[in-house]
């Protein structure tokens, strides 16, 4: 590791810890050289498949294009931050664990809106209208019947 105040590459760990739920290393080290201290933070690099867009064009996952959409379906809701990242922590390994090179986007998203399903319905009803293009109300409707249909309610809408 280079020291970012003189540039050297000798240095040496001082301190160690675990950050951010036992997912990062902390590491506090000192440069043999000008003996100025610098941390560095250690993580899992996660090896996720690539995602196969609807027009066939392929792209790097990107966890923060779910953390925009989560972030905008709870907007003003009760969710934190730290829970949007962990959502986000665990679709990425859902989508590690299947071993597959390629996702496609229809299948993140409906990752997602399962997801939301369970966690808060307006949530998910924010992302259904957006990932979902609906076009006018009557498709809102249908998806709100469809989902008070599923959890066994009277249909009041």
């Amino acid at each position: 590791m280079r020291c970012p105040f003189c540039k050297k590459m000798e240095n040496r760990v001082v301190d160690s810890r675990l950050a951010s739920n036992g997912e990062l290393i902390r590491r506090r080290r000192e440069c043999e050289h000008c003996n100025r201290r610098f941390t560095t933070y250690e993580q899992i690099e996660y090896n996720l498949p690539m995602v196969v867009k609807k027009d066939g064009r392929r792209e790097e996952f990107q966890s923060d294009k779910i953390r925009a959409g989560l972030k905008k379906a709870f907007e003003k809701r009760v969710f934190g931050t730290d829970a949007i990242d962990e959502m986000v922590r665990d679709l990425e390994n859902k989508f590690q664990e299947l071993g597959k090179n390629e996702i496609s986007s229809k299948e993140i998203g409906e990752e997602v809106m399962a997801l939301l399903q369970k966690m808060d319905e307006v949530a998910y009803v924010r992302f259904a209208s957006v990932y979902r293009h609906f076009k006018d109300i009557n498709e809102f409707m249908d998806e709100l019947r469809e989902m008070l249909d599923e959890k066994g309610k009277p249909r009041r809408v």
